[in-house]
């Protein structure tokens, strides 16, 4: 936290309890990523209304479509501002990686 920001570090589809990655779906995988994301804001009494801005990860463009239905049950009532790029490869074999600015 710096001031009134919170930055998170990229989240992957890591089970917060076991820390076992859950290689599924992508659909799954940004479900799983988006929950650590609201845990990590929660510990800091904030929530996803907060997010100012987002850094999506993909390791294929080709399934934005999917990863963005579910961002958007997250994101239903405010809109941060968003980049999403194409990498070779993230950490375990992820899918999808989403790291976030907060403000309070």
């Amino acid at each position: 936290r710096i001031g009134e920001f919170l930055f998170t570090s990229g989240q992957i589809a890591l089970d917060p309890k076991t820390m076992v990655m859950m290689n599924g779906e992508i659909e799954e995988e940004t479900e799983r990523v988006l929950n650590n994301l609201q845990e990590i804001l929660k510990a800091d009494s904030l929530s996803l209304a907060h997010v100012v801005k987002t850094t999506v990860y993909l390791t294929d463009l080709g399934e934005f479509s999917r990863m963005n239905q579910v961002y958007e049950k997250f994101f239903n009532k405010t809109k941060p501002a968003r980049a999403c790029v194409q990498v070779v490869a993230l950490p375990k074999g992820a899918k999808v990686e989403i790291d976030a600015i907060a403000h309070q």
